[in-house]
């Protein structure tokens, strides 16, 4: 790395941003001076090769990146999220010999933020199924229309990558993946993010009306369902391991929160010793600690494989959508046990525990969830069900 973690997201920097979560969450605003400082830092750069102007981070460094800005801002460090998937996607390409994506590597070097415009309501297909359409234009560009839900980043990116239907091209149906600017007159972001947890990040629904993607922005053209194309390999590796990322990060910090109670508050009925001397206290803690541990290493072990183009065959989708689960359900269970450590006064609004249990809920939303993450395991060790 040409920038360490610990230079980037330097404690002064964390502690300015962590300074502000309670303010955006309270007034449901963007994290617009996050994100200013976040990108003057590089942050945004930070998969980016050094050759484009980034500071050529392996994804097992971003990882442990994204768990240390969610440390003190998940919403911040959620919506960035999917910024650095774009740009990982793109590194995972190249790496594998492929640059269709090369664009998205220079723009994102020049100061280009991107969106993630792909989910949908009521579409449970995610990336193999589409309710929005891609119109196929005589200069070999495509006009979607369709609503994509969830779209964090929604005040901020410029580039949006998004997917849709063609259903009128000789070779049709195809599933059509390609980039939009924010300039487009036929863009349009609703203000209608207005959420119990994940405030800052403003993942509003974005309504494309036809909106265009050049030809050199269309990057896959693909069968829908399951596809073997690296491009989608690449987009599920690094959405399911920055993700878990994320979500790793509040686990951690809710267990510092929660070891700062426990030696902080007292307790009468023990002649006022901290409540760290309380048996019961004590074991919920280490609980918590014993589920935590366990996520850095697969994580960064994980990412690692992904970076060093390790062969997991069948077992690949398995493993990133169990570390997605493991990640959130984690760090579920460790912000309630925090809770219960630190007492009733994480329940009062302005709590920064109180906040970190309404933003984990968040984590079960986001694809590969419980039931999909399930099925995958076990077709890949049992095989499909029989028709």
């Amino acid at each position: 790395m040409s920038e360490t973690l610990e230079t980037l997201l330097h404690d002064d920097l964390l502690e300015r941003i962590r300074a502000r979560a309670s303010g955006y969450d309270r007034d449901n605003t963007f994290f617009d001076d996050d994100l200013a400082e976040l990108a003057e830092a590089g942050y945004l750069r930070v998969l980016v090769p050094e050759e484009f102007g980034g500071l050529g981070w392996s994804l097992a460094d971003a990882v442990q990146a994204q768990l240390r800005l969610a440390g003190a801002a998940p919403a911040t460090a959620l919506a960035v999220n999917m910024h650095l998937v774009w740009t990982g996607v793109a590194k995972v390409l190249r790496d594998r010999g492929d640059d269709s994506l090369e664009f998205v590597m220079r723009e994102a070097g020049e100061g280009e933020v991107f969106g993630f415009g792909i989910s949908e309501a009521g579409n449970d297909l995610m990336l193999f199924g589409s309710r929005s359409t891609a119109e196929p234009q005589p200069d070999g560009g495509y006009r979607y229309t369709g609503r994509k839900i969830f779209t964090s980043l929604s005040p901020a990116w410029t580039r949006l990558g998004t997917m849709g239907l063609d259903t009128e091209s000789a070779d049709a149906p195809k599933l059509v993946y390609g980039f939009i600017d924010r300039e487009d007159p036929d863009v349009r972001s609703l203000d209608d993010w207005d959420t119990m947890g994940m405030r800052a990040s403003q993942s509003r629904t974005t309504v494309l009306d036809g909106a265009y993607a050049a030809s050199d922005r269309i990057v896959r053209r693909l069968e829908p369902g399951p596809n073997a194309d690296p491009f989608i390999f690449a987009i599920f590796a690094n959405f399911e391991l920055l993700l878990a990322g994320v979500y790793s990060g509040i686990g951690a910090r809710a267990l510092d929160l929660a070891v700062a109670a426990a030696r902080r508050r007292t307790s009468m009925k023990n002649d006022g010793r901290p409540l760290s001397q309380d048996p019961d206290i004590r074991w919920r803690i280490a609980d918590a600690a014993i589920a935590q541990d366990a996520l850095l290493p697969q994580l960064v072990s994980l990412a690692r494989d992904v970076d060093e183009q390790v062969d997991h065959g069948q077992f690949w989708y398995p493993k990133l959508s169990s570390m997605k689960v493991r990640a959130t359900e984690t760090a579920k269970r460790v912000v309630d046990q925090a809770v219960r450590v630190s007492g009733g006064s994480t329940y009062f609004a302005g709590s920064e525990l109180g906040r970190l249990y309404r933003d984990v809920l968040a984590g079960i939303f986001h694809p590969s969830d419980d039931e999909s993450a399930h099925s995958t395991v076990a077709n890949a060790w049992l095989g499909p069900i029989d028709a």
